[in-house]
């Protein structure tokens, strides 16, 4: 397994609440130092030291520090049995996001973690997670809030894989299992829940179970929540009214946090995190990995299933997914059928890959999304048709060619699905994203080439 080089080149800045923290280095004597933490419960000398410093920030080009292990990072503070188990499945060096987040993590900071889709943001905080839980105290000590059903699946696999024996570990993402969900927790409340807005409401509003021993609180893809009209109020609920932020540790995390700065204010402002809380920002030059190669195709909307067709014979893609919009109102009221649905069926019928053509959608219930998902890591080759639902945080290290057959709403859409490929963060594997557009959208995708720092090559059909 490759080793990034060693930073050689880094400049300090004088900032405090939102910094971007060096892995153990020592306190210059030049250089500002940062507040203690009230949340210090868990600092180790080593990590005191290094959490003293002012910023530290990667200049362009720039990659992972240091050849410390991840074992090397997480000693003294991570279950060793939960260390063997990630070197067991390849987790041994730790990713540029994990070589900064982890010292700031298992310090006791509350923390922003800011970085690159299929960084390794997700095994950072389960690593927090099982320091900080105590397997014999019978209480919900970890609280890890996703925006879909799919990623919370995904992130209780990883746990269970990780640590299957000490730590009971519930999934509240259908509103459906309340009742067995409520009869669990009266009889032995697990010490980590993993669970979607709604459902976990359903239990708080019901004082089903509190959060008054909580540890940690995850909000994964956290712009996304704070985006959704339906879930943003339920969101602040469980940050300031259901636990407190000065009795907790609270971690963000997603590869895109518009306005980064404005949000760690609000998040001091607010109290959603202690005043110290630390912003680790990795590769904030390059938002999207350097792996991928991005291509687009112009034609008329007639010709876009012809199109895709033909893109993937000539591509030949082992694992792929294309992406559909969703369906508007108008074309629900129309009597249309679905066009992921129509999408699905055209390809069963005239792509000859040896790829199943699945389907993932947010209108399939929750069985049929679970068994789409099982399938896909299962078995050896995929062709997925899905909408915007899998494109936050699905986990699909496969994946070597994405497809917009609808070009995304906005460049932050653009930056999650192109998320779902290249996500083996020590492979030199090239990507492909192919955008299928009309002449008309040309500007579109221009625009968030502009804002994402990407170039796209045509490709003649």
């Amino acid at each position: 397994m490759a080793v990034a080089p060693a930073v050689t080149n880094l400049r300090l800045l004088h900032i405090s609440s939102s910094a971007v923290v060096p892995k153990q280095c020592p306190a210059p004597s030049s250089v500002q130092l940062v507040g203690r933490s009230s949340s210090s419960r868990r600092f180790k000398p080593p990590l005191r030291a290094a959490l003293q410093t002012s910023v530290v920030l990667r200049e362009e080009g720039e990659s992972g520090g240091g050849a410390a292990t991840l074992r090397e990072l997480c000693r003294g503070h991570v279950p060793d049995h939960v260390l063997s188990r990630a070197e067991g499945i390849g987790y041994v060096m730790p990713t540029d996001v994990q070589s900064q987040a982890l010292p700031v993590l298992l310090s006791g900071r509350d923390c922003v973690i800011h970085a690159q889709t299929g960084s390794g943001k997700t095994l950072a905080y389960l690593l927090l997670v099982f320091s900080a839980v105590k397997a014999q105290r019978s209480a919900v000590q970890a609280l890890i809030v996703v925006p879909t059903r799919e990623l919370g699946m995904q992130v209780r696999i990883l746990m269970i894989i990780l640590e299957k024996s000490s730590c009971t570990v519930m999934a509240l993402l259908d509103g459906g299992m309340l009742r067995r969900h409520k009869s669990w927790l009266k009889a032995e409340p697990p010490s980590i829940v993993v669970a979607t807005i709604a459902s976990l409401c359903q239990m708080l509003d019901k004082q089903i179970f509190k959060l008054d021993a909580l540890e940690v609180l995850v909000i994964d893809e956290v712009d996304f929540l704070f985006n959704s009209s339906k879930q943003v109020s339920s969101l602040k609920k469980i940050l300031t009214s259901y636990s407190s932020s000065s009795k907790r540790q609270t971690v963000f995390a997603s590869a895109s946090i518009p306005q980064h700065k404005r949000f760690v204010y609000d998040c001091i402002q607010q109290k959603w995190t202690k005043r110290d809380v630390v912003h680790v920002h990795v590769n904030a030059i390059k938002p999207l990995p350097s792996c991928l190669q991005h291509k687009f195709v112009v034609c008329t909307k007639k010709l876009k299933h012809a199109v895709l067709l033909s893109l993937l014979h000539s591509d030949a893609p082992k694992s792929a997914i294309v992406f559909v919009g969703e369906q508007s109102e108008k074309s629900k009221k129309a009597g249309n059928g679905p066009s992921t649905v129509l999408l699905v069926d055209f390809l069963k019928t005239s792509y000859r890959g040896s790829s199943d053509v699945l389907l993932l959608e947010e209108d399939m219930n929750f069985n049929s999304r679970a068994a789409s998902l099982s399938e896909l890591r299962e078995g050896e080759g995929y062709l997925l048709v899905a909408t915007d639902i899998a494109a936050r945080g699905v986990d699909l290290p496969e994946t070597t060619h994405i497809y917009n057959f609808d070009l995304p709403r906005t460049a932050v859409d653009y930056l999650h699905r192109a998320g779902r490929t290249g996500r083996k963060p020590f492979s030199d594997e090239k990507c492909n994203v192919t955008s299928i557009i009309t002449l008309e959208e040309r500007f579109v995708l221009q625009r968030y080439e502009n804002e994402l720092m990407f170039n796209c090559e045509e490709v003649i059909i």
